[in-house]
């Protein structure tokens, strides 16, 4: 058997993704924004990496209303899934416009190596979910489901899964339509429902997952309510998916902010140095030792 006949029959992502979370009940994504952070949340247990739209607007100092491109993001999805093997979930955030986009969108993030795709149900461009006083508009339903069911004709792995993401309560329109939005992307073929709100305690999600019928599985963001910790979501039953949606990009920043101003306040490195992780870490991180390994083999 060949390399590439082993690798054939390894499992995709996608399959894997969906094994653990029917074994585990509750997969716990984390966001990145590269694959140095993809590295860091697979060594740390993680069952799964968050593509972030967020994050990755951030990463370039842009707000994230639909600035970065799909290219951009694409590449990144990319770079990410060449070093780390763990399942990536793309955020899509509209799809990148209409439903013919949706199609270009699926057909190649599944190239790039992503287990699964969510798509929302905003206009574009869309305003981040979490800021206060934006505009937060919602498309007609028919619309959106033409976008979920153009992403299920475009997808070559059965196992791909396309998560369906309602804004509903973000946008302050109630859980009935909430509810009524989400059985209709269930019926366009959705495999997942996400459902975000920016309530700073986790009723509102918890109220929508008592009421929700349907079959399909829900994953939740609990950035604005960090209290509904994992234990309570599985008390809840009903989510099979908790995505930690900005935590990489806030955690580089909390130790940046304080590592630089340290070092402008102290006048230098001196006492900052010890309580940064040594280069030797980084190089591990870079795997530095294969290099070493291919010089000593190849280079003559």
């Amino acid at each position: 058997m060949t390399t590439n006949q082993a690798h054939s029959q390894e499992p995709s992502r996608a399959r894997v993704l969906r094994d653990k979370m029917a074994s585990a009940g509750l997969v716990r994504i984390m966001a990145t924004h590269s694959p140095l952070s993809a590295r860091l949340a697979e060594e740390a247990g993680f069952d799964g990496l968050w593509a972030s739209g967020f994050e990755l607007s951030a990463l370039y100092g842009l707000a994230d209303v639909s600035l970065i491109s799909m290219t951009q993001h694409l590449d990144m999805v990319r770079a990410i899934a060449e070093q780390s093997r763990l399942p990536l979930v793309a955020d899509l955030d509209t799809g990148f416009r209409n439903a013919i986009n949706v199609i270009h969108a699926v057909e190649q993030y599944q190239h790039a190596g992503a287990a699964a795709v969510v798509i929302e149900d905003k206009t574009f461009p869309k305003v981040t979910s979490l800021a206060a006083d934006a505009r937060q508009e919602l498309l007609r339903i028919e619309e959106i489901q033409g976008k979920i069911e153009a992403a299920v004709a475009a997808r070559r792995d059965p196992d791909f899964l396309i998560v369906a993401r309602t804004e509903t309560l973000i946008a302050g329109l109630g859980e009935t339509e909430a509810l009524t939005r989400a059985a209709a992307y269930a019926d366009a073929g959705a495999d997942m429902i996400l459902v975000h709100s920016k309530q700073k305690t986790p009723d509102e999600i918890e109220s929508f997952v008592k009421a929700w019928t349907g079959k399909l599985p829900i994953a939740i963001v609990p950035t604005a309510y960090p209290q509904l910790n994992e234990a309570r979501i599985r008390a809840l039953g009903k989510i099979g998916m908790v995505i930690y949606g900005n935590h990489a990009i806030r955690a580089a920043v909390t130790a940046m902010q304080n590592v630089f101003g340290r070092i402008v306040a102290d006048g230098g490195i001196h006492a900052v140095d010890k309580d940064l992780v040594p280069v030797d870490e980084i190089f591990r991180l870079q795997r530095m030792d294969q290099i070493k390994s291919a010089e000593r083999k190849f280079l003559r």
